[in-house]
């Protein structure tokens, strides 16, 4: 019998073929091929998701900015797919390893792990007990453990004993059994099969499982949901996963993911059935020895890094729904604000901006206790406002926030403040942040830190999109475990989102900081900042073909930024619409035929209607590039979020003592997590409205139902005084439609998840937690109804009552 051809590295380029990603990305994203291949030809050009979006419909068949994103995403896990594909077929290769058999089950493996599994016997690792057993010479005895060599009729223990040698640290048969065993357990944990067998039936049958650590109970106060807790791996949901993971972290928990420890070895035994009946015995212990040591500790590795990564996905998913309605929030626009960032014993520092948010003057005024100078405070707000014809105040929301409102709104009953000057309170997380950064220290470099903070709440007001984006958004106070998840990934996604808000609001190029046009499409912080050189040194642009002359930015980067920059009242009436640059041509052709010059077609709807469109039809522009130029002619520069609205809370409620049990509040929205939704009521403290509460109906994603920033009526269901937790509800604000389906909670408890959908009977039931250890879900109750009630921690079966 002749050897096996083996593979070289020099061989390896002729026999492994290119991957072809666009096939894949297609089959993987469900996105039709020529759609696939021509966004990716469009990214490897160096275009962005914004532009592809938006002025590429007709190469992309109308692809939106999901859809490319998906494609970007899915290529580069492709192409990192080939890339390790490739380091490892190398790395078998330089060992003199690689048969055309192995290299065939390398290129038919679709999947990460799969390569992995292959690669794991060929692996360099640390001396193992199975090599160390090979170099005591007991190989030989492994391959009749194995039944790969016959067993001597004079028995195991007599084969046992022919490999005795203590100068190679076998003193006696029983040493020799155990090396063998050990090279039988490694050639077993190895197999590809049995291992992606046992990993599909943890996955579905395992359960992510915690215990506190002894003597840390009380330390770990906070995750007491998991002290002892488990629940199926196919169904916990993210935010448990991160909260188990945070009191790993930390050292108050021990987690492990639990199977049915009886249920492995004949799992195992399929694969690796006994040689012969004398071997039994061996096998057993060669079984339990693979299982315990080698499989599944791995095994739970994986499985582990597999369900922190899906939480990552859907946390980071959570977190970057909270952020766009957060920077998409509606705009106050261009009017003159007054801004206060209260405080007491430092007192309210107050800052005037001009429509266009330039700072103009501040004071510090003492309105509060322990000063308390409410005559003075008040003739000072008069006077700036009068002096600067102040046009809408806007109040942070932090420390004193309620009293400082209180105090204009006393103001304004006295007739001091005129009524049609609002009075705004203002989400002001992460304004301190943003004061002490080396962007409000260039902005801003002789103004203390808390009267740029006063600068930001004003500015956030008249822009949110423009202001936030100069703030970390994980210092935002949104979303849900951002400090826990893959870092790379969520800043990747971060930027993603920031970059599509911008560009689908438009940004003016004669007003907007480097911060703001840094993600605009095609720029980036070096063009960025050039270009507001270029503003500072030569004035305002006068038409987007002015971007030219900045230095370093070149005719690619002005193809993808141009349309998403805005110059209002330039010489150009395109300039400040979304029109790309590329079509004004077009545009100036239609208006030629209809009779008009292009500023008499802008927003003339009975011309724009006229227009024949199947006229201007070419390969390059279709029914998507026409449509989108005639909705820009009709409202130019359109500007995508919602109108303003001023919210305000009830006057007689500050404080967490003055609300009670049953009391109707308006609130606002300020995040949105798997579990249901965090509104502001004005008492320095959010309330929780868990998702059973948000709907009469099922409601699987929070999101479809509130947003941040949405103004909602809710009820007060629950106070917990010790904790200082509000129980909010929605639902009980409105009627249920008819026919719909009750929500969960409507319908009484399920009574075949068991204990709460818990897999560990009679104990802690799955908590559910906002920040690691935060509103829990409680255990189920005894009482119709209350099986799966969130708040019946809180308030034990009083709500019952």
């Amino acid at each position: 019998m002749t050897e096996e051809k083996l593979i070289s590295i020099e061989e390896l380029s002729a026999l492994v073929p290119a991957i072809a990603p666009e096939q894949w990305v297609a089959h993987e994203t469900g996105i039709p091929l020529r759609q696939v291949a021509a966004t990716m030809q469009l990214l490897d050009e160096g275009a962005t998701v914004p532009f592809i979006s938006r002025y590429r419909k007709e190469a992309t068949g109308g692809l939106d900015e999901v859809g490319v994103t998906s494609i970007r995403d899915q290529a580069q896990e492709v192409r990192e797919f080939a890339d390790r594909r490739r380091s490892i077929l190398e790395s078998v290769a330089e060992q003199g390893k690689l048969t055309p058999v192995l290299l065939s089950l390398f290129l038919e493996a679709t999947r990460r792990t799969e390569i992995e599994d292959l690669y794991l016997p060929y692996k360099r690792k640390r001396l193992t007990r199975a090599d160390k057993a090979r170099g005591r010479g007991l190989e030989p005895l492994a391959l009749v453990l194995l039944g790969q060599s016959p067993l001597p009729a004079s028995g195991l223990e007599a084969e046992a004993a022919r490999h005795i040698n203590p100068e190679q640290d076998v003193p006696d048969a029983e040493a020799a059994l155990a090396g063998a065993r050990d090279i039988c357990a490694e050639v077993v944990s190895e197999h590809v099969a049995l291992r992606e067998t046992l990993r599909d039936w943890m996955r579905a049958s395992g359960r992510l499982a915690s215990t506190v650590i002894r003597g840390k109970e009380t330390e770990a106060a906070q995750f007491r949901d998991y002290h002892d807790y488990a629940e199926p791996l196919a169904r916990v949901p993210s935010h448990r996963v991160l909260a188990v993971a945070r009191g790993e972290n930390e050292q108050m928990l021990r987690v492990h993911v639990e199977v049915e420890k009886a249920e492995a070895p004949a799992r195992v035994q399929r694969f690796f059935p006994t040689p012969e009946p004398r071997l039994a015995r061996q096998w057993e212990l060669i079984r339990e020895d693979t299982w315990e040591r080698l499989l599944h500790p791995g095994l739970e590795s994986e499985l582990r890094r597999e369900l922190k990564d899906r939480a990552d996905r859907e946390a980071i998913q959570i977190f970057v729904g909270n952020l766009r309605e957060l920077l998409m929030s509606p705009p106050l626009g261009a009017k003159r604000v007054m801004a206060l960032d209260p405080g007491f014993r430092t007192g309210c520092k107050v800052a005037v901006l001009n429509a266009q948010g330039t700072f103009l003057a501040n004071k510090t005024i003492y309105p509060h206790p322990p000063r308390e100078e409410v005559e003075f405070a008040q003739k000072i707000v008069l006077r700036m406002i009068d002096e600067y014809q102040v046009e809408s105040i806007a109040v942070g929301s932090g420390t004193a926030g309620r009293e400082t409102e209180s105090f204009l709104r006393d103001m304004v009953r006295e007739g001091m403040l005129a009524a049609t000057v609002p009075i705004v309170r203002v989400d002001e997380s992460g304004a301190s942040i943003y004061s002490a950064s080396p962007i409000a220290r260039e902005e801003f470099p002789d103004l203390d830190l808390t009267v740029r903070g006063a600068i930001s709440i004003g500015r956030r007001m008249q822009d949110p999109l423009g202001e936030l984006v100069k703030i970390e958004p994980k210092s935002l106070g949104i979303g849900q475990y951002q400090h826990d998840v893959d870092q790379p990934r969520l800043r990747r996604a971060l930027d993603d989102v920031v970059e599509s808000c911008v560009n689908s609001v438009g940004v003016e190029l004669n007003t907007a900081s480097h911060s703001l046009l840094q993600y605009v499409s095609g720029l980036g912080e070096k063009l960025a900042k050039s270009i507001v050189s270029y503003r500072d040194e030569h004035g305002p642009f006068d038409t987007r073909k002015e971007l030219l002359k900045v230095p370093r930015l070149g005719p690619k980067a002005f193809e993808q930024c141009a349309g998403f920059v805005r110059v209002r009242e330039g010489r150009h009436p395109l300039d400040a619409s979304a029109v790309h640059p590329e079509r004004y041509e077009l545009v100036e052709r239609m208006a030629r035929d209809l009779g008009v010059g292009v500023q008499e077609l802008v927003g003339n709807a009975a011309l724009i209607a006229s227009i024949p469109l199947d006229r201007y039809v070419t390969d390059e522009i279709g029914k998507f590039t026409l449509a989108d130029i005639i909705e820009e002619l009709q409202k130019p520069g359109r500007d995508p979020r919602r109108a303003f609205e001023a919210a305000g809370f009830r006057e007689d409620i500050r404080e967490f003592e003055d609300l009670q049990e049953g009391m109707i509040l308006t609130g606002i929205v300020t995040n949105v997590t798997a579990f249901g939704a965090f509104v502001d009521i004005g008492v320095h403290q959010d309330g929780l409205v868990h998702v059973s509460e948000l709907s009469h109906t099922f409601v699987k994603d929070p999101m479809t139902v509130v947003r941040p920033g949405l103004k909602v009526t809710v009820k007060v269901i629950g106070l917990d005084v010790q904790r200082r937790r509000i129980a909010l509800s929605i639902k009980a604000c409105t009627e249920p439609p008819a026919g719909a389906r009750p929500s969960r909670e409507d319908r009484g408890p399920r009574e075949d998840r068991g204990n709460g959908g818990n897999a560990r009977p009679q104990q802690n039931p799955r908590p559910r937690d906002d920040r690691g250890g935060g509103n829990q879900r409680p255990q189920q109750g005894p009482k119709p109804g209350l099986g799966d009630n969130p708040f019946q921690k809180f308030f034990g079966d009083k709500k019952g009552k």
